[in-house]
């Protein structure tokens, strides 16, 4: 095993990521109702995500799980106040508030991605074996980020095609920290909980500043709700029964 078989591995996470628009092609036109259920959704994969990366983050160091969750909060606040500040925001074919939204959620996923990267290339580090599953356990699970990220852009008027490619570029940190972490792993190793953390904590405040009140203008509370809870019980079950 070298440096080669980890990045393609680590590639083959990224690219699995664009698998999550594939479901948007059955239906690319979402009545003004449904755009706040896709968002809500989007939302509880989001935290259920963050779930999975806490509970990862804490078992190999509380202390800086926190600190990192700490850290991600607060650079999406002060991201989001700056960019915020600038009236002709532009994400694509999207403007003004909308544009927003779809460039932070497409960088709180590519955050993110970093610290899955570093965690195929410390798992290969500790052997081919246990590389191979958590590379494959990573690229299911970001086939529903995938899906998140097309939930938000979709709707609000990219393509099924550009969801996927957006996807995939939030996803190609992977292959791009794999490699060092793996021939780094002594070094990498002990930041990870940080990188989790921060992680963790980015896509959390995310949802409670940006998706679910963008859910609740255009949806009512109760169906919010059950989206955000259905979505958050889905993305933890995928976990459980991939690394549980």
């Amino acid at each position: 095993m070298g440096v080669t078989t980890v990045f393609l591995a680590a590639l083959l996470t990224a690219l699995a990521t664009g698998l999550g628009a594939l479901p948007l092609l059955l239906g690319r036109r979402i009545e003004r109702g449904g755009l706040g259920l896709a968002t809500a959704l989007a939302a509880g994969f989001m935290v259920g995500a963050s779930v999975g990366l806490f509970w990862e983050g804490v078992g190999s160091s509380p202390a800086r799980t926190l600190a990192g969750a700490a850290l991600g909060a607060a650079f999406i606040i002060v991201t989001r106040r700056e960019l915020g500040h600038h009236r002709h925001v532009e994400f694509g074919a999207l403007r003004g508030a909308a544009a927003l939204g779809a460039l932070m959620i497409v960088g709180v996923m590519t955050l993110h991605s970093f610290t899955e990267g570093i965690g195929v290339g410390v798992s290969f580090g500790d052997g081919a074996a246990l590389g191979a599953v958590i590379a494959t356990a990573i690229a299911v699970h970001n086939i529903p980020e995938g899906l998140a990220i097309s939930l938000v852009l979709v709707p609000r008027g990219i393509s099924v095609a550009r969801a996927a490619a957006w996807s995939v570029f939030s996803s190609l940190p992977q292959p791009l920290m794999a490699v060092p972490a793996y021939l780094l792993v002594e070094w990498f190793e002990p930041i990870l909980p940080v990188g989790l953390g921060f992680a963790g904590g980015a896509m959390v405040w995310m949802v409670g500043a940006q998706l679910l009140p963008d859910a609740l203008r255009t949806s009512a509370p109760v169906p919010v709700a059950v989206a955000a809870t259905a979505a958050t019980a889905a993305m933890i079950a995928i976990q459980v029964a991939l690394l549980g």
